[in-house]
């Protein structure tokens, strides 16, 4: 995580960009007392949201902690997908 002042990120905001989008960095811009601007890149953003979604219900929850868990503990098992 990068964090600057709002005057060090207008001089150097090519370079800040692009620790974002090539380094998966997540760029906090200081605006005063318990004040600021995070960015990202669209990348971490949309995984984000995804997560957020995966998660937005008990059941999805359980369902993907019972996958990591069979992951984990090797009892999972590959299957092919169907090709239309």
């Amino acid at each position: 995580m990068l964090t600057t002042t709002l005057s060090d990120f207008r001089k150097n905001i090519k370079r800040y960009f692009d620790n974002v989008t090539q380094n998966f960095e997540t760029l906090i811009i200081n605006r005063g007392k318990n004040n600021g601007v995070v960015i990202m890149s669209l990348a971490e953003y949309n995984a984000l949201c995804a997560t957020q979604h995966e998660l937005s219900s008990r059941e999805n929850e359980k369902r993907l902690n019972s996958a990591i868990e069979k992951l984990k503990s090797g009892n999972s098992s590959a299957k092919n997908l169907l090709e239309e």
